[in-house]
């Protein structure tokens, strides 16, 4: 009888500090999860679109245009718009300062560096570091040949990486093991850059999340204008990948690589070298959550 009570009794305390360690472990599990909320989801760094973008002119030869428009959206993030004049596809380009490294999104349809003083531009936006330029990482949305023209003007410059443009490259060069499932991360220092796999427009696809400012950056993914398909299904599930990812993140604006639309939602000629009144640039979350629904609908020929 005296070993059943004792066996009770060291159950009991068995149990009690079970427990309580339990609740110890909960309440620091939680602790830890709110601590790394707070660290992930900060609130992001604002930023400003109060500007005119460049749109170019009916006759751009009677009319001349500065070939590339730079805005500052706060200190570390700039937009570069090509002129409608310099190339009709008017591509937006993106840096994004960290504290050991840049990113630059793109580089936009010209290749001439006359035409279009790009590396110049971009090593003129850089701040030194150690007593020269602070090192630059290229990267593209996609292969299509008007989101990287311009990479010659950097592949002479010994503190530029730019990233390869073939299908294998880019898988490796992110680390997707399961693409196009899973996050890769750039880490630009004191800034980190989320890259999503958004194939669908085509097969080299992908976007970029700034934690810092809270920018979905989407290349031809979305944009305020026509989506060219070439793989729908595959456009599909990436537009359920990225609404999936940005549900419990903050999401300020969606910036896509051209404006083809404008504020009546109608597109411009292919080829257009003026843009007038345009649709604004930036999209937002119902933009993104309308799109899986719109692939659903689609006809195969405009959705």
């Amino acid at each position: 009888m005296n070993w059943i009570n004792r066996s009770r009794r060291t159950a009991n305390s068995f149990l009690l500090y079970f427990c309580a360690a339990w609740k110890v472990a909960v309440a620091l599990a939680m602790l830890m999860l709110f601590l790394t909320a707070t660290q992930t989801w900060s609130k992001p760094v604002p930023g400003s679109l109060d500007v005119h973008w460049n749109e170019g002119a009916p006759d751009c030869t009677a009319t001349p245009q500065d070939p590339l428009q730079v805005h500052t959206y706060e200190p570390q993030t700039f937009i570069l718009r090509q002129s409608p004049c310099a190339d009709f596809e008017a591509n937006f380009l993106y840096l994004l300062v960290g504290s050991d490294k840049a990113l630059l999104i793109d580089t936009g349809a010209v290749a001439d560096p006359k035409e279009m003083p790009l590396a110049k531009t971009i090593l003129g936006l850089l701040p030194d570091k150690d007593h020269k330029k602070l090192p630059l990482l290229v990267a593209h949305t996609h292969r299509h040949l008007d989101h990287r023209a311009g990479d010659p003007q950097f592949a002479s410059l010994s503190s530029v990486q730019i990233v390869p443009i073939d299908f294998d490259g880019v898988r490796a060069f992110y680390g997707f093991t399961g693409w196009p499932n899973g996050i890769a991360h750039l880490d630009l220092g004191g800034r980190t850059v989320d890259v999503i796999a958004t194939p669908g427009h085509e097969r080299t696809h992908v976007a970029f999340y700034d934690r810092r400012t809270g920018i979905l950056f989407s290349g031809d993914f979305l944009m305020p204008g026509r989506l060219l398909i070439e793989d729908a299904a595959a456009y599909h599930e990436s537009a359920l990948r990225v609404v999936d990812f940005l549900k419990t993140r903050p999401l300020t604006h969606i910036l896509g690589g051209h404006i083809e639309l404008n504020t009546a939602g109608h597109a411009y000629r292919f080829g257009s070298h003026y843009h007038p009144n345009e649709h604004r640039l930036e999209l937002g979350r119902e933009d993104l959550i309308a799109l899986p629904a719109a692939f659903e609908s689609f006809n195969g020929f405009y959705a």
